[in-house]
């Protein structure tokens, strides 16, 4: 039982690993070359669910700037809904200087208004 309970935690890996691909504008291609594998491995890591090897897994987790604990520790992010973790990864992708954008878009959305200097 505790197979498939470790099999659930990287469930999203294959679609994550993708999803950050596309945002930092790589190819399979070009992702498979900088972790030294085969392109077609990448591919059935990204739509067969295929589990790569802790080296592999540690290298696309570094390179696409994924979240570690989301496969580790599962249970940590089961209080997120998707869309939250959606929009933290995104987050952690974006450029630094468009932080400042992002956050004035999110104290609009929630209503923070800044404090004027008088």
């Amino acid at each position: 039982m505790p197979k498939e309970r470790e099999k659930e935690s990287f469930a999203s890996l294959g679609d994550d690993i993708k999803a950050a691909r596309q945002v930092l504008n790589i190819s399979r291609r070009e992702l498979a070359e900088m972790v030294n594998i085969d392109p077609r491995y990448l591919a059935n890591i990204e739509n067969s669910g295929s589990l790569p090897s802790l080296p592999v897994f540690y290298q696309l987790v570094k390179i696409c700037k994924l979240p570690v604990e989301r496969y580790f520790f599962p249970e940590a992010g089961e209080q997120d809904d998707p869309e939250r973790q959606r929009t933290a990864h995104k987050l952690s992708l974006c450029p630094k200087q468009y932080l400042p954008v992002i956050e004035g878009a999110i104290d609009g959305a929630i209503g923070i208004e800044e404090a004027e200097d008088a």
